[in-house]
C-alpha cells in the first residue's frame, strides 16, 4: 500500500469571518480565535485518521498553498490566533501529524513572503563574509522569489513570522516553517515525474496589473517571461491591496464590506450610484444631472469590470483562466524549470488553488512532453448569499511515486444530504486508477461514520455563513 508523503491544502483564510475553518462566538458573527472552529477539529481528525495509515509511523510533509492566513480582510492578531489553532491541532506534543511545513504565500497572505525574504536577505548581508571589508562594499539586489526544487537545500527561507509565532509556547523541539514562494516542486530522476505547487494569482491579470499597465503605456516592450521579473514588478500591488488592507484599522473593515459587495452585482450597482450622489453633494453639483449621467456611465462600464475567477459559475475554470494557466505555464513555470533542471520531465502534475473551485483534469500545454494533470484544491470560505455548487475545499494526497489524488471533502450544496467526501483523479475516462487513488478510497469507505460526520458538520457551517453574509451585504 502507497503511503502519503505530502498533504497539500490551500486558501484557508485563517481569520476570516465567512471562513468555515475560523471559530465564530456562539449566536454571532464576531470570531472567537481562542477555539478552533468544528469544520477544523473535524478535518484533522480525517486527516489524522489517513496519515495513520502510513507504515512504520511516516509522517507526511504538509503543504500549505497560500491564502492560508487572511492578511486583507482581517487584522493580523485574528488570522495569527486562528493559525495556531491549526498547529495545536494538527503538532500536538508527541503527536505532530507531520514531518515539517512548507508555506508557500498567496494573494491574501503575501506579506508572509516579504517578512521571509527581507529576514533572509538581512541574515545574508550580515553574515561575516558579507561584513569584511575586503569583500568591497557593494550590496546585491534582494530576492523575489525562491529556487523551485528546494527539497536538498542546506539554506531554506524560514518564516521568522510564523516559526516564532507557533513556538510562542514551550514545544519539547521547534516548528520551523519553510517558506517557498511563489513555485515549489520535487521530482523523480529515474521516472521523469515531477509535481508542482504554485497558489494561483499570477494565472489572473489582475495579479500582474503593474506589469500590464507598463505594456499599455510601453508597448513595445516585451513581456516578462521569468518569474523573478513578474514578482519584482508586481510585488508592491500584491502586498498593498491583498495583503494589507485588513490592518488599516476602521478603514480596513470598511474595505471588507466593500470588497464583499463587489462580488454581487446588485450591491456593485448601489455602491456606484452612492458615490454618484455623495460626489454631487460634495462638490455641489446637480443631482438630477448626476445621476443621469451615473446611469449612463455604469450602463456603459458594467459589463467591462473586471471579474475575479473565482466568480465566474458556468465552468470550473473560465476558458480565459485556463488559456492564462497555459501560458503561465508554457513561459515563466517553465523557465524557471529548465533554469534548475535543464529539461522539462515528461510526467508533470501542477497544484493551484485561489479560484475556490476544485477540480482535476488533464490538459494539453503545449511545452510539456505529456499532458499535465492539473488539480485545484479549492477554498474554504463562502462569499455569495447562495450555495455555489461548484465551490468547495479539497485535500491533495501525493505518495512516495508521484501519484496523485484529490479528496474532495465538500462542495457547497442546497440540500444538506448532498454533502458527501469523493476521491477523485486525474484521468480520461477508461484511464486506469493510481495505487493511491483505490488506498485512499478504501480508508474513506472502512471509516465512514468520521467523513459522514465532516459532511454534517460542513453543511451546518456552510449554511451559517451563507446566512451571515447575506445579511452583511444587504447592510448599508
Amino acid at each position: 500500500m502507497p503511503d502519503i508523503s505530502y498533504v497539500c491544502i490551500s486558501d484557508m483564510h485563517l481569520g476570516e469571518e465567512d471562513g468555515l475553518l475560523t471559530n465564530l462566538k456562539t449566536g454571532s458573527t464576531d470570531t472567537e480565535s481562542t477555539q478552533p472552529s468544528p469544520v477544523m477539529v473535524q478535518l484533522v481528525e480525517c486527516l489524522r485518521e489517513l496519515i495513520s495509515k502510513n507504515k512504520e509511523g511516516k509522517k507526511p510533509i504538509l503543504i500549505l498553498n497560500g491564502d492560508i492566513l487572511e492578511l486583507a480582510l482581517t487584522t493580523t492578531n485574528h488570522a495569527a490566533m486562528v493559525f495556531e489553532r491549526f498547529i495545536e491541532l494538527i503538532m500536538p506534543a508527541g503527536k505532530e501529524l507531520f514531518e515539517r511545513i512548507i508555506y508557500i504565500p498567496g494573494n491574501h497572505d503575501h506579506h508572509i513572503w516579504e517578512l521571509a525574504r527581507e529576514t533572509q536577505y538581512v541574515n545574508y548581508i550580515t553574515k561575516p563574509e558579507m561584513t569584511n571589508p575586503d569583500i568591497g562594499k557593494r550590496l546585491p539586489i534582494p530576492w523575489h522569489t525562491t529556487n523551485m526544487f528546494v527539497e536538498n537545500d542546506p539554506n531554506p527561507v524560514p518564516s521568522y513570522f510564523l516559526t516564532k509565532l507557533v513556538n510562542r509556547f514551550p514545544r519539547p523541539t521547534d516548528c520551523v516553517i519553510t517558506t517557498v514562494y511563489p513555485n515549489f516542486g520535487f521530482f523523480i530522476e529515474d521516472s521523469q515525474k515531477c509535481v508542482i505547487f504554485h497558489h494561483g494569482h499570477f494565472i489572473e491579470p489582475l495579479y500582474q496589473l503593474m506589469s500590464n499597465l507598463r505594456n499599455l503605456i510601453l508597448p513595445n516592450r516585451e513581456k516578462p517571461r521569468h518569474i523573478w521579473d513578474i514578482e519584482a514588478e508586481n510585488f508592491a500591488w500584491i502586498d498593498f491591496f491583498w495583503s494589507t488592507m485588513g490592518r488599516s484599522g476602521e478603514v480596513g473593515k470598511d474595505v471588507e464590506l466593500i470588497y464583499e459587495k463587489m462580488h454581487d452585482k446588485v450591491q456593485v450597482k448601489r455602491l456606484f450610484y452612492t458615490f454618484i450622489d455623495n460626489l454631487a453633494k460634495k462638490k455641489n453639483w446637480p443631482r438630477i444631472t448626476m445621476k443621469i449621467l451615473g446611469r449612463i456611465i455604469f450602463h456603459l462600464l458594467k459589463n467591462k469590470i473586471p471579474g475575479f475567477e473565482k466568480k465566474q459559475m458556468v465552468d470550473s475554470l473560465s476558458q480565459d483562466a485556463k488559456d492564462a494557466l497555459k501560458e503561465y505555464m508554457n513561459t515563466p513555470l517553465r523557465e524557471q524549470i529548465l533554469a534548475e533542471r535543464k529539461d522539462t520531465p515528461n510526467d508533470v502534475t501542477f497544484v493551484f488553488g485561489h479560484t475556490h473551485k476544485p477540480f482535476q483534469e488533464k490538459m494539453d500545454v503545449t511545452k510539456y512532453p505529456e499532458k499535465v494533470k492539473v488539480y485545484n484544491t479549492g477554498g474554504w470560505v463562502v462569499e455569495d448569499k447562495v450555495p455555489q455548487p461548484l465551490h468547495g475545499g479539497a485535500i491533495i494526497l501525493v505518495d512516495d511515486d508521484l501519484d496523485t489524488v484529490s479528496l474532495r471533502m465538500y462542495n457547497q450544496e442546497a440540500d444538506p444530504e448532498k454533502y458527501s467526501i469523493r476521491v477523485e483523479q486525474a484521468t480520461h475516462a477508461g484511464e486506469e486508477k493510481n495505487p493511491l487513488y483505490y488506498q485512499i478510497q478504501n480508508l474513506v469507505k472502512s471509516s465512514e461514520d468520521l467523513w459522514q460526520e465532516f459532511s454534517n458538520i460542513a453543511a451546518d457551517t456552510v449554511e451559517e455563513r451563507i446566512k451571515h453574509f447575506r445579511d452583511r451585504l444587504t447592510k448599508d
